[in-house]
């Protein structure tokens, strides 16, 4: 049985449930092409009608329509005229940033993210909690006093929202993490959707993080110039995102990506999961077993030359670890790129992503290609803005079956 989101509404649109030679209708058809419109208008504003027409293949008569509608609907907006041709000047058009908002949430293991995003994927404001295994209620108050506050200092009013998108693990009761405690199960009976929703009143999605780590990336990240890529995620634990052709592909029970479930031998030679060697709390156990504490991401970027050599002993292990994995990736996918975001600091994830190239370069004659390992674009809060980018997806974004029936 497919997943769907706990709300049981689904957050990707880009489900179908029969084959892809279904028909369609005028109105599906009329949707998607305001949606690939819009969609044009916003990689590649500010751009002509002319443009949008070669862009998109629709004819300049439906541009004009479509941007006469979306601009009285206050979606998009003039930006000048492109002068030097013969004729009337070309008027150019971009995204109104303005137009709309969302809100995303991330909650993890040792953190709770909430940022305000507007309709170009620019955060407009973003509140962070360092917090250890934070309960339902916990959640639920964090989120009912931060959002307030972020709307009242953006001067946002809640009639201009979309929606809310929550990141949240899969598994997050059943993966345990060094000093997680029993009550911690909780969340195993709790709806997310339903913890939340009554709180604005707007419509609430939720998503895997890494899938919404990745979906971000494909929206507003490196997905403009890679189509085919793996997004890996580290953050307490270790979770993985596959965007193929354009597209977040989830797989058959929607857990594609689930690379922290592989095993992978560690630094004492035993078998272990991958989440279990990369991933922050692993980090921060190794440090802790040679007498460095640290709580946040940010600690990691303020250690003493001995700490430093324990990070570094780490990434090399994370490296080794990493290998087969990466091998498998190249294998049977063949992504564009390998991508790597999370909460793990940029220096220390550009470290990473070095030692994986470097490894990865000596099965240059093994394997029948390669693709290279970089830094993720939508690194720190990509899965808070990952997940607020679900509602403009479900109202705005093209998507991949947009014609196809659903029902």
């Amino acid at each position: 049985m497919r997943k769907k989101s706990r709300d049981g509404v689904s957050p990707d649109p880009d489900r179908a449930f029969g084959p892809e030679l279904s028909g369609t209708n005028l109105v599906r058809a009329g949707d998607h092409n305001q949606r690939v419109t819009l969609h044009a208008i916003r990689v590649n504003g500010p751009v002509t009608r002319t443009d949008l027409a070669a862009m998109t293949g629709l004819t300049a008569a439906a541009i004009a329509n479509i941007t006469k509608r979306q601009r009285k609907d206050g979606l998009i907006l003039e930006a000048g005229r492109l002068r030097g041709a013969r004729g009337q000047p070309a008027t150019k058009l971009v995204i109104n940033p303005d137009s709309c908002f969302s809100i995303g949430l991330n909650v993890d293991r040792d953190h709770m993210t909430l940022v305000v995003l507007d309709f170009v994927g620019k955060v407009r404001a973003r509140f962070s909690r360092e917090i250890a295994f934070a309960k339902p209620d916990t959640v639920r108050t964090f989120y009912q006093r931060s959002v307030g506050q972020l709307l009242a200092t953006t001067g946002i009013s809640r009639d201009r929202l979309v929606g809310v998108g929550v990141a949240f693990p899969d598994d997050i009761a059943r993966a345990h993490l060094p000093d997680q405690p029993g009550d911690y199960a909780a969340w195993a009976s709790v709806k997310v959707d339903e913890l939340i929703r009554d709180i604005l009143g707007v419509p609430v999605f939720v998503e895997n993080d890494a899938a919404a780590a990745a979906i971000g990336e494909m929206q507003f990240g490196s997905g403009q110039q890679h189509r085919s890529f793996f997004y890996l995620l580290v953050t307490a634990a270790l979770g993985g995102g596959l965007v193929a052709n354009g597209s977040y592909f989830r797989g058959a029970n929607g857990r594609s990506g689930e690379i922290g479930w592989l095993h992978a031998q560690n630094d004492a030679g035993e078998d272990t999961q991958l989440q279990n060697i990369v991933s922050l709390s692993a980090l921060y156990q190794r440090l802790a077993d040679r007498g460095f504490r640290v709580a946040s991401p940010r600690g990691l970027t303020r250690l003493p030359p001995n700490a430093r050599a324990v990070v570094d002993r780490w990434i090399q292990e994370a490296t080794a670890a990493l290998i087969n994995s990466f091998v498998a990736i190249n294998c049977l996918i063949n992504p564009e790129a390998i991508l790597i975001g999370g909460r793990l600091p940029s220096v220390l994830v550009d470290q990473l992503a070095a030692s994986v190239n470097e490894s990865m370069a000596r099965f240059a004659e093994q394997l029948p290609a390669i693709a290279p390992v970089a830094r993720a674009a939508t690194a720190d809060d990509a899965p808070a803005v990952g997940a607020a980018i679900l509602p403009f997806s479900n109202r705005f974004l093209p998507t991949r079956f947009a014609l196809l029936k659903t029902a």
